[in-house]
């Protein structure tokens, strides 16, 4: 496992932006792939968006054409940008980094988007 701490969440009006931002430290070898997923209340957490080292992307159908994530190898960081926020994005948002045979997270962020 590696260490994962995430900053940028907050609250913002319907339509606005966020980034968020995760840097991993720790002993890291190779993460591959590195992520965010998200938990809103009374739901299970899902998936929210992955990238691999070589730049392979997946998206959750609900986020894709607002959220772009992306990954700096050498910093071991990796972000999302949130765009057209709606209030279904209000969820705590955690940072996903996979190591072979390991599954790290962060503590969480939490994003609220108001109508």
């Amino acid at each position: 496992q590696v260490q994962l701490v995430e900053s940028g969440g907050g609250l913002v009006q319907a339509g606005g932006s966020l980034r968020l931002s995760c840097a991993a430290s720790g002993t890291v070898v190779s993460i591959n792939p590195m992520g965010w997923y998200r938990q809103a209340p009374g739901k299970q957490r899902e998936l929210v968006a992955l990238i691999r080292i070589g730049g392979v992307t997946n998206y959750a159908d609900s986020v894709k054409g607002r959220f772009t994530i992306s990954r700096d190898n050498a910093k071991n960081t990796v972000s999302l940008q949130m765009n057209s926020l709606k209030p279904e994005d209000t969820a705590v948002y955690y940072c996903y980094a996979h190591v072979i045979a390991n599954d790290c997270w962060g503590q969480g962020t939490q994003v609220t988007v108001s109508s």
